[in-house]
């Protein structure tokens, strides 16, 4: 009890010293708050899509690579809570907003699909000289985290991307699909054989990046992929 009490005082010195802010609106975070004070995670829009009912991200990648099953947590606002967020764990080294994001969205899918069974998640790989840069894969955390949720074996080893493509914005969807089909490649097709996938990602746009690599996984002999990712645009 006296320990407890003496670690929440540590605490509240540190948050007071180092006060840890909210992602969403920058205030300083209260006593159990983590990542979003209570306001903004309340303010979340959160999908509500999950492994079992067709849905919007589903019908993204209708007629273009075969997908099992698609869900994202959250709905991708360009001037919100979620910008914020995503751009805090690529570009601001804040790599436990996706071990956030993949705790709770795995509770969400573990408690949604139960019967939804996985052998391994696959995380969208980076080049290794982009790899390098940032220090870390933004993907990692939160497929860690669904690994552990959904019982499965996460696997950054298998899916390789072969070139360090530029930003894609103002390339058209024909000509992205045409780039991408070259930038992914499956190191060891047989290991992947019989094998339920769940391929992960941060934020779905067009789909194209996705659409990619499973076209890559389905190199596998009989391969079942499967996505999930932290957000999507609507």
């Amino acid at each position: 009890m006296i320990i407890s009490k003496l670690s929440n005082i540590a605490n509240d010195i540190n948050k007071v010293l180092l006060p840890t802010l909210c992602f969403g609106c920058m205030v300083r975070l209260s006593r159990g708050e983590q990542m979003l004070c209570t306001v903004c995670r309340n303010h979340l829009p959160l999908t509500e899509y999950d492994f079992e009912r067709e849905n919007a991200v589903d019908r993204i990648f209708f007629g273009r690579t075969p997908i099992r099953t698609a869900a994202a947590m959250l709905f991708y606002d360009r001037e919100g809570i979620v910008k914020n967020l995503i751009h805090a764990l690529k570009y601001k080294g804040q790599q436990q907003v996706g071990e956030f994001l993949g705790d709770w969205f795995g509770e969400l899918l573990k408690d949604c699909t139960p019967e939804v069974d996985f052998d391994y998640v696959i995380p969208v790989p980076l080049h290794p000289k982009k790899l390098r840069k940032r220090g870390y894969n933004q993907v990692e955390g939160f497929g860690l985290k669904l690994a552990f949720h959904l019982q499965a074996k996460y696997r950054d080893d298998l899916l390789i991307k072969t070139a360090n493509s530029r930003t894609q914005t103002k390339k058209n969807r024909l000509y992205r699909w045409m780039g991408n089909q070259a930038l992914y490649q499956l190191k060891d097709p047989s290991a992947l054989e019989n094998r339920q996938l769940l391929l992960v990602d941060d934020v779905i746009t067009t789909g194209a990046t996705l659409e990619a690599c499973s076209e890559a996984l389905h190199k596998a002999p009989d391969v079942s992929v499967s996505i999930a990712a932290m957000a999507v645009v609507p």
